[in-house]
């Protein structure tokens, strides 16, 4: 590949510079116009096609990289080695002297265009390229689905997430109702057991007055006082004893008299 493709070649070995039109391969070189037209008459360059250098720039990188001279000789290739898969220049055919596939090159690549290796090797591209497409068309769905199929679950975590706060939620004011449950209930008792501890008063009221008891029961019920034995059922024992000591002193009295 020449380096300088847009310059004309011709032009430029003549100090000339020209923007080339066309590229030759054969030649290795850039065209413009005017030599353009002589190599398309010329004895020796008529036969050679030419592409656009438009055309040339959009030949893929590893086409373009592909040299037509040789670089031990700097010599054109002209033949091409099937032994040993390489192009040749003439002075290289002396090392390929026990070669018997030599070929032209110019024979071989004349009929490339036609020929039905390089149709199978265009449809074989052809598909490749269709599976591709197909391929990313499909890859492009399954990049969608699973966008899609994320979406879903987010919903479907949200919906449950809503659901196990509501549980939760209930739950909680189960609890709570059954605590304040439990507190009444428990603060009645506390409640009931502080009612019954106020008679505490009334027991101090017997302590108080059970000197005057053990003095009683130390001299005998025959030494009692009658008007405490004959009134022992009557209100003015009470405020000494007490209405639950009564009941004792209420048998006493029955046993003496």
């Amino acid at each position: 590949m020449a380096t300088n493709w847009n310059v004309c070649g011709v032009c430029e070995n003549l100090q000339i510079t020209k923007p080339s039109v066309v590229w030759c391969s054969e030649c290795d070189e850039g065209l413009c116009g005017e030599c353009k037209n002589h190599h398309a008459v010329s004895k020796g360059t008529k036969s050679h096609e030419t592409v656009s250098i438009a055309e040339y720039k959009n030949l893929p990188t590893e086409v373009l990289q592909i040299s037509q001279t040789c670089k031990l000789h700097n010599e054109k290739y002209e033949l091409f080695c099937t032994k040993h898969d390489c192009p040749c220049c003439k002075k290289c055919v002396k090392s390929h002297n026990d070669c018997k596939g030599l070929t032209d090159i110019n024979e071989l690549i004349k009929n490339v265009k036609t020929s039905n290796a390089l149709n199978e090797i265009e449809q074989t591209l052809q598909e490749v390229v269709e599976n591709i497409k197909r391929l990313s068309t499909n890859r492009n769905e399954n990049l969608k689905s699973i966008e899609n199929k994320k979406r879903e679950i987010e919903a479907e975590i949200k919906q449950t997430r809503i659901q196990v706060n509501h549980h939760l939620d209930k739950l909680q004011d189960d609890l709570i109702k059954e605590l304040l449950r439990v507190e009444q209930q428990e603060k009645s008792k506390i409640e009931k057991l502080l009612t019954t501890l106020k008679k505490e008063k009334e027991m101090t009221e017997v302590q108080e007055n059970f000197a005057t008891i053990n003095e009683f029961c130390a001299i005998g019920p025959i030494n009692w006082p009658k008007q405490y034995l004959k009134n022992a059922r009557g209100p003015i024992f009470w405020p000494l004893i007490g209405k639950n000591i009564y009941h004792i002193l209420e048998q006493i009295r029955l046993y003496v008299f």
